[in-house]
């Protein structure tokens, strides 16, 4: 069931400016979670990291070179980065 409400999530962003920068804003994998709730998604961290796991493996070198050091937020399609996720780095997980 995340799943696919993960990727009806990840089809709402391609158009919703709005959502995409509450999700850029976010300070931690909690907060994602619970702006991708209020917005009417029900989305778990397995299933959010197992996604952004795929996104950074299908990154070319340039885009990993940009990003070393950190983890960022990518939007489905449209090669955006925002910024840092700083959930790793906290120990939150």
């Amino acid at each position: 069931m995340s799943e696919e409400q993960l990727a009806a999530l990840l089809a709402k962003l391609k158009d919703d400016t709005g959502l995409q920068m509450k999700l850029k804003g976010a300070a931690d994998l909690d907060a994602v979670l619970a702006i991708a709730k209020d917005a009417g998604f029900d989305i778990n961290k397995a299933d959010w990291l197992r996604y952004q796991a795929q996104q950074t493996i299908e990154l070319s070198d340039e885009e990993l070179e940009g990003i070393a050091g950190g983890y960022y937020l990518r939007f489905p399609n449209t090669g955006d980065f925002g910024d840092p996720l700083r959930f790793l780095s906290s120990g939150c997980i």
